[in-house]
């Protein structure tokens, strides 16, 4: 199953892939928005059912969200490929190296990134995302990828000078739509277990910038669901940003930062692709 949520002059809804196209349903009539069907197959079950009778969604007049809109954790991991660490100077990490999102920073597919006014070292992370369907504590690794219902896409773009302002990552990670998501949610058993075996990419303006192997992970997702239940109750749409491959700009020579009018392209075939135009900030 594939699940969308969008915006329209109606209010959000959700989505779901048919061989017609996306049919939806507004959160209004659904009683919530998907995170509320994410931890019971039965309910999530129930929603494609419902939806697979619902009108056609024209996605030519409506938004496109991240597939969880609001997520209660975004969870991100660094230097989780090592070809990234070495690139950014560090020694491949023996525990994730683990920091936050916060939810303004999240936009959808087709969305326009927003490089801030603050910076022009705005840089693309192409990224796989799980989402949590059953919550819990205490994970164990052989039980973690059943805590997960599915998976997309992220575009986890950072502003480097702020990010290296201070030890601690957050302020180059959580500026205003910066944080590309989606565009569907597919859901696990569409997929390699654990996305296994699945090529990463980013492409900018066509350019094939970075590609990796999920198998090329340090910490795989059923390490990190089971590592962070150690610390906190992970809940239903919660979502864990895994990491990004190297080939990141801040590693070329020259820098390669993302400017004004750029397309960036996230994609693994089958889980869908992930674009987004850079626009710059406009103060008010």
């Amino acid at each position: 199953m594939r699940f969308i949520s969008y915006s329209s002059a109606a209010g959000e809804g959700v989505g779901l892939w048919t061989d017609g196209g996306y049919r939806g349903l507004s959160t209004a009539d659904l009683g919530g928005e998907l995170k509320a069907f994410l931890g019971d197959t039965k309910a999530l079950a129930g929603l494609a059912l419902r939806l697979a009778q619902a009108p056609l969604v024209d996605l030519e007049t409506v938004d496109l969200l991240p597939p969880v809109p609001r997520p209660n954790k975004t969870i991100c991991i660094g230097l989780n490929y090592l070809d990234h660490s070495a690139e950014s100077g560090f020694e491949a990490p023996t525990y994730p190296t683990v920091f936050a999102r916060f939810a303004n920073s999240l936009i959808g597919h087709g969305a326009p990134l927003v490089r801030p006014d603050a910076s022009d070292m705005f840089d693309y992370e192409a990224e796989l995302v799980a989402v949590i369907g059953k919550g819990g504590r205490h994970i164990s690794k052989a039980e973690a990828l059943d805590h997960v219902v599915g998976y997309t896409l992220c575009n986890d773009a950072s502003v480097r000078d702020y990010q290296i302002k201070s030890p601690q990552w957050t302020m180059g990670k959580v500026w205003d739509g910066t944080g590309a998501v989606g565009p569907a949610l597919v859901t696990a058993d569409e997929l390699p277990e654990g996305c296994k075996g699945m090529t990463l990419t980013m492409k900018v303006n066509g350019e094939l910038l970075q590609s990796a192997s999920i198998d090329d992970m340090i910490f795989d997702i059923a390490t990190l669901v089971s590592v962070l239940s150690e610390a906190m109750t992970l809940e239903p749409g919660d979502i864990i940003i895994s990491g990004t491959p190297g080939g990141v700009g801040a590693s070329r020579k020259p820098y390669l930062w993302l400017k004004p009018g750029d397309e960036a392209v996230v994609e693994i075939e089958g889980l869908g692709t992930l674009v987004n135009r850079v626009v710059q900030e406009i103060r008010a």
